[in-house]
């Protein structure tokens, strides 16, 4: 079974990442508190994902999908399709329950990072990577406010340089792929950069690892 690949958030970024994991070939969660939200990432994705969409023409994709309440109803059926499972959450618990990586989508603000990372941490099983898009804060400062350091990187690049790149998450491999910057500290594990550096490049980036600058001398 494909690895899974929990998103946090079902707003423009989130949807994109959804699409763009579950086209390189990973199961997907995403997850958002508010029905209003899954429900405008049901309709984005069946657009993109339908028969004739421009993500899958020809392809002949199923858009049958339903949003999952709650644990009772999350099963295998809870997905576009075999080949593009993504399943709609409305609790992190769900999302993260089977997830390898989990990436946050809330604000770039230092009190939402912290309460995020936090429910994450606690309700994520050990072995997952905790990453989180930042450009103004210190991975290392938000790493050490969890119990699994090692496992926490961030995305160092604005929501409008992911999705406004056309090339990007297609699951191709464009002559030229898009740089993408990942910020590493002294705790961070060899198999958490790994995994993130599997996961970009499957989604058709070149994953530039760097030390949080913040940490150093």
């Amino acid at each position: 079974m494909p690895p899974t690949v929990a998103i946090i958030g079902a707003g423009p970024l989130g949807r994109w990442l959804a699409l763009s994991a579950a086209r390189a070939g990973f199961r997907v969660t995403l997850e958002d508190v508010m029905p209003a939200n899954l429900h405008h990432a049901q309709e984005a994705l069946r657009a993109v994902l339908g028969p004739d969409g421009p993500g899958m023409v020809g392809q002949g994709f199923s858009p049958d999908i339903k949003i999952a309440k709650s644990a009772g109803d999350l099963s295998p059926e809870v997905c576009f399709s075999d080949g593009y499972p993504i399943s709609l959450v409305s609790t992190i618990e769900e999302a993260v329950r089977n997830a390898v990586l989990v990436i946050d989508c809330v604000p770039d603000e230092l009190e939402s990072k912290l309460e995020i990372l936090w429910l994450l941490d606690r309700m994520a099983p050990p072995r997952t990577v905790l990453a989180t898009p930042t450009t103004r804060l210190s991975i290392a400062d938000l790493a050490s406010c969890t119990y699994r350091p090692a496992k926490c990187i961030a995305i160092a690049a604005e929501a409008s340089a992911l999705t406004g790149n056309p090339q990007a998450g297609t699951g191709n491999a464009p002559a030229a792929r898009p740089e993408i910057q990942l910020r590493t500290t002294t705790q961070t594990a060899p198999e958490t950069i790994a995994l993130l550096d599997h996961f970009w490049h499957q989604l058709g980036f070149t994953p530039v690892f760097q030390p949080d600058p913040a940490r150093q001398p």
